[in-house]
């Protein structure tokens, strides 16, 4: 039995929606020093052996690396964990499927009907019989409330009219502009105070707080825990949003979303759906959450610096701490662990190639881009809701290895329909439907030999090739029924392939082409339990030559989180117009926001070195509503902080030109902190390739051979499979070819090259 230390086991799950990965490291005896690495996959649901798949995966881990039976559902023991890193797509899904926490709204008297009317955006303009989502709140509370801005927009002379202040934040001189009533500081009655973001605040009306605490009360006897408040100009003046909150929690209710507390920014339909979204979503996750923890003994939750961690991904692409997660912060929170692990283990600094990352799991494919940094977007449409917060820039499309392959009106169809996993595709033993899974099992490019044997009853049976095989005949005799000349099955069967990876490469474009960027002088990184199916054929349709495999490819979303780096941020609103002479105002705000996350970053146990800042500004010209988030880089100007140069760089590669004319408004500042997980990941991928002698490796070294089919090729009976583990570092497979390891198949199409690295597959095209 080995001796493992206390706190040394680390354990990254990621739970997707076909399968949940698990990555575990730990101490390697021989030679000390070293870690040791394990990979754990199962199934995401499976109701007939086991309640949780993250739970029951680190319980196998534990099996393997402590060599001690530990009985299924019995109270897991911490203390050799060191930490646990989990992705969830829970509250995604239950957006989803619109399977959220039963949730009020509480908004401002007159804005009653605001979020269900929302920007009036219509996606389908031409269609006769639009149905409109239903709103997630279940009940709306008006308050009689009220708060106005002094002055108006894209007032010429607003620094001249503008309301000036004493240091301490007394009025000195009123509003003079446009309006003003002649009497007092603004255009009527109302006392006047400095909001947040620099505006002058004209308060008309405070909430009674008795009367916000009937309704409250109203709403927690009919049932209630969950809210969502959302006032008019909260983000920059938000004292009667914290006092109506703080009145909710003291009445009981459970879940509190405060608009102004989630993200500060100006635009109160987003802020608001984002907050119902919170109220509706954060519940959820929490429930899960416990259920989660229930199934560890106490010291994991207790928050000690002496017990195991348990973190979490965020959208963002960093890890939060169980304080810090919710469910607005969580709805990516999948998908942004495979995008982290290949940022981090393909980009080279020197060299410098633009990275095209494509996760190919069970129901979905994302594309994401990495050019040294995450490409952040602050406002998403999820399922038809219109979410304001920080996300990766991640493109999905509903093409994956459990895609539903039908044909209707002529058309050969993949997706957007999942099998899932239950009953997941024909070939898993559960009577599901034809899925892509099933076709690259007919195709040769799936052997169940070397896949996964955790199908069946027991959880031991192998891929069911029968099952594939009569669905698909089933179906090429309704194609053939309406064609004029018969296709044979390999033709019908690479059709749905060939649709599939159609579909997968249409993100791509929108990525890249559609932004100015060429798609062929990027890097494909490939990765999920299907990608390495698909990836030289993605690869060829979009011109590009160079495709990395990493070893843990299948199960990137799991080993991104290991490598992902801690994250926290602050951010608030801004009304300043950028210039000369409120440059310092700016930056001092910074600063102070930089020792703010500096500070909370050292309470988490990052500081010195392993800390990164980040000092953005969210600038728009003025009279645009298109805002961009802006980080300084080295080239701008004279390299100190040029805001200016930054937006006009960025508004140019965005646009295709500039405003000379407009003056700049900063709308936020924002300052992220990054505490480092490695200080360094060691050599990149193309230094290594440069450098490696590469062997050819022959044909009789391959473990078996295969019948597989290749596009322009057909069939070709005797494909050399080949083991991933006992292939060594500079060997080098010409196609067509297969490699094979216990969690991925890589297609190796003719005439591409596939180098081994010591963590990648390196592949280039023809």
């Amino acid at each position: 039995m080995l001796s493992v230390p206390d706190r040394s086991i680390r354990i990254c799950a990621d739970r997707g929606g076909t399968f949940c990965d698990v990555h575990a490291s730990y101490p390697d005896p021989e030679p000390p020093g070293e870690r040791k690495e394990l990979v754990v996959k199962l199934l995401s649901q499976d109701p007939l052996n086991y309640d949780d798949a993250p739970t029951e995966g680190i319980r196998r881990v534990l099996e393997m690396v402590t060599g001690e039976k530990i009985q299924r559902g019995s109270v897991l023991d911490t203390s050799k964990i060191d930490y646990i890193r989990l992705s969830t797509t829970v509250a995604t899904n239950a957006l989803l499927e619109r399977k959220g926490h039963r949730h009020a709204l509480l908004i401002t008297k007159g804005f009653k009907d605001l979020l269900l009317i929302g920007n009036q955006s219509r996606p389908r303009i031409f269609d006769l019989h639009i149905r409109r989502a239903p709103p997630l709140y279940a009940d709306v509370v008006e308050v009689d409330e009220r708060v106005t801005l002094v002055g108006y927009t894209s007032d010429p002379q607003a620094e001249a009219h503008s309301v000036q202040w004493h240091p301490d934040g007394t009025v000195r001189r009123g509003y003079r502009g446009p309006g003003w009533d002649g009497v007092g500081d603004a255009e009527g009655p109302g006392e006047i105070v400095r909001g947040i973001s620099g505006e002058a605040v004209r308060i008309l009306k405070r909430p009674d707080l008795e009367a916000v605490r009937r309704d409250l009360e109203r709403l927690y006897e009919a049932g209630y825990r969950s809210l969502a408040i959302v006032l008019v100009h909260s983000y920059t003046f938000p004292d009667h949003e914290t006092q109506i909150g703080k009145l909710a929690r003291e009445i009981g209710f459970t879940q509190v979303s405060e608009s102004s507390q989630l993200l500060p920014m100006i635009k109160v339909v987003p802020r608001g759906i984002s907050s119902t979204a919170d109220a509706y979503l954060t519940p959820i996750l929490r429930e899960y959450l416990d259920g989660f923890f229930k199934g560890f003994d106490a010291q994991l939750k207790d928050g000690r610096i002496k017990s195991p961690r348990v973190e979490f991904m965020g959208s963002d692409g960093g890890l939060l701490n169980l304080d810090n997660f919710s469910g607005l912060k969580s709805i990516l929170s999948g998908p942004a662990g495979g995008v982290v692990g290949y940022a981090l283990t393909s980009w080279d600094k020197e060299r410098k190639y633009p990275i095209i990352g494509i996760d190919v799991g069970g129901t979905s494919t994302d594309v994401s881009r990495f050019d040294g940094r995450y490409e952040v977007v602050y406002e998403t449409t999820t399922a038809g809701v219109t979410i304001q917060s920080p996300q990766l820039d991640i493109n999905t499309v509903a093409a994956g290895g459990g895609s539903c392959l039908t044909f209707r009106n002529g058309l050969f169809l993949a997706g957007p329909e999942s099998a899932g996993a239950e009953p997941g595709p024909a070939c898993y033993r559960k009577g599901g439907p034809l899925a892509v899974t099933d076709a690259n099992l007919l195709l040769g490019r799936l052997i169940p030999d070397y896949f996964p044997k955790i199908f069946g009853k027991s959880e031991n049976e192998a891929l069911d090739v029968v099952a594939s095989q009569t669905a698909f005949e089933g179906l090429a005799r309704k194609i053939n029924e309406t064609q004029e000349r018969p296709f044979d099955l390999d033709e019908i069967v690479y059709g749905f392939i060939k649709v599939a990876n159609e579909t997968m490469c249409r993100p791509i474009r929108a990525l890249t082409e559609a932004r100015g960027y060429s798609t062929g002088k990027h890097v494909l990184a490939s990765f999920g339990g299907a990608g390495g199916q698909h990836a030289c054929e993605i690869a060829s349709l979009l011109g590009i030559k160079t495709i990395l495999i990493h070893r843990y490819s299948s199960i990137l979303s799991a080993y991104g989180l290991a490598l992902a780096d801690r994250a926290f941020e602050l951010q608030e609103p801004s009304s300043a117009f950028y210039s000369s002479s409120t440059r310092a105002s700016l930056l001092a705000r910074l600063d102070k926001l930089t020792r703010d996350v500096r500070e909370e970053l050292a309470h988490q146990g990052f500081e010195g070195d392993r800390v990164i800042v980040e000092r953005m500004l969210n600038m728009r010209f003025e009279g645009t509503d298109t805002a961009l988030m802006v980080l300084p880089n080295a080239s701008d100007r004279d390299g100190k902080e040029d805001f200016e140069a930054a937006f006009q760089r960025v508004y140019k590669s965005e646009f295709g030109f500039l405003l000379e004319t407009k003056t700049i408004i900063v709308d936020d500042v924002k300052v992220r902190g990054i505490g480092k997980t490695f200080d360094s990941l060691g050599e990149s991928v193309y230094s290594e390739v440069e450098r490696l002698v590469r062997n050819p490796v022959q044909r009789s070294q391959a473990a078996t051979v295969n019948s597989v089919y290749f596009d322009k090729v057909g069939r070709v009976p005797d494909t050399p499979v080949f083991l991933l583990e006992q292939l060594r570092v500079g060997d080098e497979v010409t196609g067509p070819a297969m490699i094979i390891d216990d969690t991925q198949t890589i297609v190796v199409v003719p005439e591409a090259k596939a180098v081994l690295c010591s963590k990648h597959l390196y592949v280039t095209l023809a």
